[in-house]
């Protein structure tokens, strides 16, 4: 009876699903619709087999990346080499990707017959499907995850090493994107915090749920490491829920600005069905951290190339079936939630407020740029989360009696600040508005806040303060740290050329093409570039000045002449927009008929102005840090030729006194000689 009960909790996860799903579809209206005569209905195998579709595609997403991180990551590695229980599990989520693909599929086929308004044999026997492929957004999101999951169905038949299972999970944390951007996140009000909280809700999730999922798949099968991967899901399974709590709670504000709506609108009682669930599953966490989590443990000591297989694993799978059932559930709910309007806002909303997700501000001062504060989540998150982390190194070196320069910990904060005054502040709020705030975004964060980021040494303080895996040959977060910068890939992104050419030919290729109007339509674009900016100018900045070991060491005399041949580009690149004829985005910045201020062309030069002036303030920055560094290197070069100088002294010093005695002791030798 033991040997069916994985696959009876398998069969209640998936009732349990669907039952929630039919549930709140019900209860929320989604397949209660009117047929209105004159219109077009897809009838009741699209109102039914749409969410059922986009159920199996998300269980089939969450549970992919579940058994990839359970491969990769739960389960302990020995000198590179996957365990054989791991093997398995890589292989089985070949087999599952090829289940999510199919569900992506199922999925799009019948958005287009939702869409439509026609029955599913009519739309998979026409054109209409490939049409909607090219030309919505929603069609080319599923379609990418239908070639993303397939790549992952057929890759894990292969893969064989820890490295390509970690590159699988982040390919299917990719994959898992953009359906819900492309959802009802795009059409809300705020669709910055939609976006932002739906992506964050989303990576958090897949990990929680699938993860939770092989893991209890692995206690029932009495798999080895049992205590291991239960102990490292647990630490990461604390914070996807923070994670999921914020981010859920961040979408609920998005939509329901009016905390009235979560009892008065079907779309509200379905969120506050969400959160009961999601606090019942907090407790359930709870339980497993503090009573079965320890008792798991139990049995698997510290050095355990093969640990003790725990021989009382069933209160633990039977905690954690009802914690999966109940995960199950909630995202039934979820999956109607999608499929249930969110109420309509009473005011009328401009043709900009649902192009900027905001209303157009006032004409541009001095006082509005420091008041007219807009948080963004996603750069909040990222600034708590590298803020949190360099400070809880911080700390544990300091437990240890180690010493950190306070140059480099006040270095990365200045960054951090950087981060935060153009991405939350008022010049956030006019960027999408002005080109000219855009440039300032752009200057700051690829050419101010890496120099700083990169001075403040966070590779050297992680690699410090992180402690080695429990045994050799095992991956721990230093040794995937330590894998990453021997890597080949970044290798060559860090070789001088290729960041020089990143940094510089990524700008002109973005402004001077359509990129930049296309980006600039959504929100997603939008964070993309500001990513791109500080990505691009962090890794310039560390081959230049970095701290941290790099993959190839440049001598002095080449980093300034390679800053010296790089920031002139930045220079040329000002003047060819101070002297552009027409206006970039002009389809964009058109749409908004901004009331106040310059013209577009006129604001534009202004950007180029920007953009021209900036470059001095960094190149001043870097040359003054390179001046420094080169001074503490060519000091502690002398100290060391002194030292060796000195040890060279006293050899000679030592041979010397021996080659005087034994002088002597041959004339000693001599007189006795001649007695």
């Amino acid at each position: 009876m033991r040997s069916h009960r994985p696959y009876i909790v398998a069969a209640a996860v998936g009732l349990a699903s669907l039952a929630a799903l039919a549930i709140a579809l019900v209860a929320g209206g989604a397949v209660r619709e009117k047929v209105i005569i004159g219109l077009g209905d897809a009838g009741t195998l699209t109102r039914w087999g749409l969410p059922v579709s986009r159920l199996v595609m998300d269980l089939g997403g969450m549970l992919t990346v579940g058994v990839l991180l359970g491969a990769a990551v739960l389960l302990p590695s020995a000198k590179g080499i996957l365990d054989p229980q791991a093997v398995r599990y890589l292989r089985g989520a070949s087999w599952v990707a090829a289940v999510w693909a199919a569900g992506a599929a199922a999925t799009l086929l019948f958005t287009v017959s939702d869409i439509l308004g026609e029955p599913v044999a009519t739309v998979a026997g026409g054109s209409q499907l490939s049409s909607y492929v090219g030309q919505l957004p929603q069609g080319t999101a599923l379609m990418f995850v239908v070639l993303l999951a397939a790549v992952i169905a057929l890759l894990a038949r292969t893969a064989s090493t820890p490295g390509s299972a970690a590159g699988l999970l982040v390919v299917a944390l990719i994959a898992l994107l953009p359906p819900p951007l492309t959802g009802h996140s795009a059409a809300s009000p705020n669709h910055e915090l939609a976006i932002s909280g739906l992506a964050m809700h989303v990576t958090a999730l897949a990990p929680w749920v699938g993860g939770l999922m092989l893991l209890a798949w692995h206690a029932a099968h009495r798999g080895d490491h049992l205590g291991v991967a239960a102990g490292r899901f647990s630490r990461m399974a604390l914070w996807c829920f923070v994670a999921v709590g914020v981010s859920g709670a961040a979408n609920a504000v998005s939509r329901l600005p009016d905390p009235a709506e979560l009892f008065t609108s079907d779309y509200g009682r379905l969120i506050l069905t969400k959160v009961v669930l999601f606090t019942v599953l907090g407790l359930i966490g709870w339980q497993h951290r503090e009573r079965t989590l320890p008792a798991v443990m139990a049995h698997n000591p510290k050095g355990y190339p093969r640990p003790p297989v725990s021989r009382k694993p069933w209160p633990f799978v039977r905690l954690a079936a009802g914690e999966i059932v109940l995960m199950a559930a909630t995202m039934g709910v979820a999956v109607a939630l999608a499929r249930t309007a969110p109420p309509v806002a009473v005011v009328d909303e401009d043709p900009v407020t649902g192009l900027l997700g905001f209303p157009m501000p006032p004409p541009l001062t001095i006082g509005r740029l420091c008041t007219m504060w807009r948080p963004d989540l996603f750069f909040a998150v990222l600034v708590a989360v590298l803020g949190g982390l360099y400070a809880a190194g911080l700390i544990r070196l300091r437990r240890r009696g180690d010493r950190w320069p306070a140059g480099r910990t006040v270095s990365w904060f200045a960054g951090l600040v950087t981060i935060v005054a153009v991405t939350m502040t008022g010049i956030a709020t006019y960027s999408p508005v002005l080109f000219s705030a855009h440039m300032v975004q752009h200057m700051v964060l690829s050419m101010l806040t890496p120099i700083f980021l990169v001075l403040g040494a966070p590779v050297t303080l992680a690699l410090r303060a992180l402690k080695p895996a429990v045994i050799r040959g095992d991956r721990g977060p230093r040794e995937w740290l330590t894998i990453i910068l021997h890597s080949r890939a970044l290798k060559f992104f860090g070789h001088p050329a290729t960041a020089t050419i990143i940094f510089m030919g990524s700008t002109y290729t973005l402004y001077f093409s359509q990129l930049f109007g296309y980006l600039m339509r959504a929100h997603v674009g939008h964070l993309v570039m500001l990513v791109h900016f500080m990505a691009s100018g962090t890794l310039f900045f560390w081959v230049l000045i970095g701290v941290d070991p790099t993959p190839r060491k440049l001598p002095y005399i080449a980093k300034m002449l390679l800053l010296f041949v790089t920031m002139p580009f930045h220079a040329f690149f000002g003047i060819a927009l101070m002297n552009l004829g027409r206006p970039l985005a002009a389809g964009w910045y058109t749409a908004l008929h901004r009331p106040w201020g310059a013209s577009v062309l006129h604001d534009q030069q202004t950007g180029g102005a920007i953009a021209w002036a900036f470059g001095e303030i960094p190149t001043f920055i870097v040359l003054i840090a390179m001046v420094f560094q080169w001074f503490f290197e060519d000091q502690r070069l002398t100290r060391r030729l002194e030292r060796h100088a000195d040890r060279a002294d006293a050899v000679n010093a030592d041979n010397e006194l021996s080659d005087y005695n034994a002088y002597l002791a041959s004339l000693d030798k001599r007189s006795e000689a001649s007695d």
